[in-house]
């Protein structure tokens, strides 16, 4: 049987995958991950939906080609066509972090003793504040490169509230995350991309300019804070 061969973020998301977990792949796209984790037996079975017919019926193809069955696939927006008892799994990666956001905010079940692993493409601040208010616990995040870009991959659940200071919600919370191999390499592009944007903000007289200066000097205070903690190995 052809395997199917992940990147190293899907990979990195295949890893976190519980032994004979139930999974529904939100935004399936070529339905990759849910394939190869068929092909390896590490899951029982897999709900894959897409918002986007064409990407959803290259999954199907791409599942058939290679025998892969124990695949519902559904054409729909997030989790709308997918019940609570269908799956103990929820994976939402390859988006936007206010987008994963949106589909977990339509749907309130996946507090309930579900295992979200969730990979934000973008604005991964936008994700982390909402979990952090909305009745979710992030459990762990690990850090990936793909492409020469790295990126989070967030396990979260139900549960208690957890402290974010402003940096945080860009880095994910340094004790989760100060121990991987690439978070200096992390920490450093994230310094030098808030030194960017500040520059540009900072030359406009717009209100809502001026408001977004303020909050990015907070947060690259905190960046520089947060790389001499490093830097000192706390």
């Amino acid at each position: 049987m052809d395997k199917i061969r992940l990147s190293p973020r899907l990979q990195t998301i295949a890893d976190m995958v519980e032994p004979n977990a139930r999974i529904a792949d939100v935004g399936t796209d070529h339905g990759y991950l849910v394939i190869r984790l068929l092909q390896d037996g590490a899951i029982s079975g897999a709900v894959a939906t897409d918002i986007r017919p064409g990407p959803l019926s290259r999954a199907e193809s791409n599942a058939r080609e290679r025998g892969t069955t124990g695949i519902r696939f559904c054409l729909c927006d997030g989790l709308s066509a997918v019940s609570e008892d269908e799956a103990d799994t929820i994976i939402i990666a390859g988006m936007g972090g206010e987008n994963i956001a949106g589909i977990l905010e339509r749907a309130p079940w996946t507090k309930n003793r579900k295992r979200l692993l969730l990979q934000p493409m973008s604005r991964p601040e936008e994700l982390r504040r909402f979990l952090s208010r909305s009745g979710y616990c992030i459990k762990e995040e690990r850090l990936t490169e793909d492409g020469g870009k790295i990126y989070s991959v967030i396990r979260a659940e139900g549960g208690s509230p957890q402290f974010f200071n402003e940096a945080e919600y860009y880095t994910g919370i340094y004790d989760m995350v100060a121990s991987q191999p690439l978070f200096s390499t992390f920490l450093e592009r994230l310094v030098e991309k808030t030194q960017a944007a500040l520059r540009g903000v900072s030359r406009s007289e717009k209100e809502t300019d001026v408001s977004r200066a303020v909050h990015l000097r907070l947060v690259l205070t905190q960046l520089l804070e947060m790389r001499e903690q490093y830097d000192k190995g706390i």
